[in-house]
């Protein structure tokens, strides 16, 4: 038998289209969740808030040997590609889109 390897999602960017790197499955989705729960408010986030909301809703040990500005950053850019989330202005303001929030109460 072959060692098992973890799950990983093709994360996309919209800046450049590409789906060139992968998450682990583990790390993305308690990201993600983060991410959208963060954002579930009529006012959004600002962007430079984002990375300490992630951080204070997912568990310390999930940072332990991951960055988590890397992994918010890259979550994040996944979430506007497929149009869960939408950012405006400078600096820039992050909210759920109508397909986020849908997104999100699927989650619960």
């Amino acid at each position: 038998m072959g060692v098992k390897t973890e799950e990983r999602v093709h994360v996309r960017n919209p800046n450049t289209g590409s789906e060139a790197l992968r998450i682990r499955r583990s790390v993305y989705d308690p990201v993600r969740l983060a991410i959208l729960q963060a954002l579930d408010s009529p006012d959004g986030l600002a962007n430079a808030e984002l990375r300490g909301e992630v951080e204070q809703r997912t568990s310390a040990e999930l940072w332990e040997q991951h960055s988590v500005g890397w992994y918010t950053t890259s979550v994040k850019l996944d979430l506007e590609a497929r149009e869960l989330i939408a950012k405006s202005g400078s600096p820039q303001h992050l909210r759920l889109t109508d397909a986020g929030r849908r997104a999100l109460s699927e989650e619960g």
